[in-house]
């Protein structure tokens, strides 16, 4: 995998797990969700979740990749 795909592919998870937090956060504030007794909330609670899970990995690879950029900096130098 070259370094460029590594670091789009972050990127990319990063914005749709971004993208998609809105939309569940969304999902939950609105007032439609609260008018009733049998609001099911608990999916765009447990998506919600998700999207974090997925924001906190795409950083972790994006971070991992960094790092793996520096040490192959530091070894052709």
């Amino acid at each position: 995998m070259q370094i460029t795909s590594a670091l789009g592919n972050a990127l990319h998870g990063i914005q749709k797990g971004l993208t998609d937090m809105d939309k569940n956060a969304a999902k939950i504030a609105s007032s439609e969700a609260f008018k009733s007794q049998s609001a099911d909330i608990a999916q765009p609670l447990v998506d919600l979740q998700n999207n974090r899970l997925q924001v906190a990995a795409s950083a972790k690879v994006m971070t991992t990749v960094d790092e793996t950029i520096g040490t192959l900096l530091d070894v052709i130098a």
